[in-house]
């Protein structure tokens, strides 16, 4: 809301204020004296000269200064630079922000105006937090988990967004659990040949590994590359995804396999079979991944 009241309102000094009166409207007068004195941001403080709370509890206080413990932890130059990091009350020039895209995560939209806008120069003004008279408090625990979120979010400063726009997260994750009920699949087909027809134990394996790969290759063709397989219609493209996909599987076995040895006799030692096995695992898995991203389900139009 605060966001989008920003966008559309043009003076070129905007106030963030509650509607609730729980912020004393006087205030603004000082605020907007602060600015016009030249200060890119002017904050209502509880922690100034001037500044309080009306009658809050031991626990509410405890929490709020143990979000703003944590945020001096997280961001101290960031969160260090105002008394109150948690205000809701502020002003700013509008040239202040007017660059960089404002995403807060939950309503401490002042943590993202620290963050990410060109602030020189903050001052602060005392005000005394009143008692909520009409409604509910917005405040829960999902709150506090927005908070953290925000100051993580924060603290790697872009770092996360552009790990997902180089590498497609949401679609690996799809890849993973599809993986998994190929493993479902996998223990099925081998009990069921081996334990219960009574067939060879290799003979079943194999069969039952191509009947996971196959599972496997039907969802990710309708689930994880769907936007692909869109683009790729006709048996013939998709006997030819198939194909490269038990390619790539096949490849990634064998790695499976070197890795495990590998790990097992130079890096984890006989007592850690299983746990080298699980690594060589996660490394062949993103192998298998990246490799059917750009060669079984590669981004071209195929006519």
């Amino acid at each position: 809301a605060v966001s989008r009241g920003g966008q559309g309102a043009r003076g070129q000094i905007l106030a963030v204020i509650d509607a609730d009166l729980q912020h004393p409207p006087e205030v603004l007068i000082e605020l907007l004296g602060a600015i016009q004195q030249g200060a890119d941001l002017a904050v209502g403080s509880r922690h100034v000269e001037g500044g309080g709370v009306s009658e809050w509890s031991l626990a509410r206080r405890v929490l709020s200064r143990g979000a703003q413990t944590g945020g001096l932890l997280l961001l101290p130059r960031v969160v260090g630079r105002v008394s109150d990091p948690m205000s809701g009350y502020f002003m700013v020039r509008r040239s202040a922000i007017a660059g960089p895209l404002l995403n807060p995560k939950g309503y401490k939209i002042l943590l993202e105006v620290l963050g990410r806008g060109g602030i020189d120069t903050i001052a602060e003004v005392g005000y005394v937090f009143q008692e909520r008279q009409e409604g509910a408090s917005k405040v829960t625990w999902r709150q506090y988990i927005d908070y953290i979120h925000h100051l993580l979010r924060l603290r790697l400063g872009g770092r996360l967004g552009l790990l997902q726009q180089r590498f497609p997260t949401q679609r690996f994750v799809r890849f993973g659990l599809v993986g998994l009920s190929g493993v479902v699949v996998d223990m099925v087909i081998l009990y069921l040949l081996h334990s219960t027809l009574g067939l060879p134990l290799t003979r079943s394996k194999i069969f039952a590994a191509e009947v996971a790969i196959l599972n496997n290759f039907i969802w990710n063709d309708a689930w994880t590359f769907a936007d692909v397989s869109m683009l790729q219609k006709g048996w013939s493209a998709r006997l030819k995804r198939f194909f490269k996909f038990n390619l790539v599987c096949l490849a990634g076995l064998v790695l499976n396999v070197l890795l495990l040895n590998v790990l097992y006799n130079l890096v984890f030692g006989q007592h850690w079979a299983y746990a080298a096995n699980l690594m060589a695992i996660a490394i062949v898995t993103f192998w298998n991944f990246w490799l059917n991203l750009k060669l079984s389900w590669r981004v071209t139009q195929v006519k």
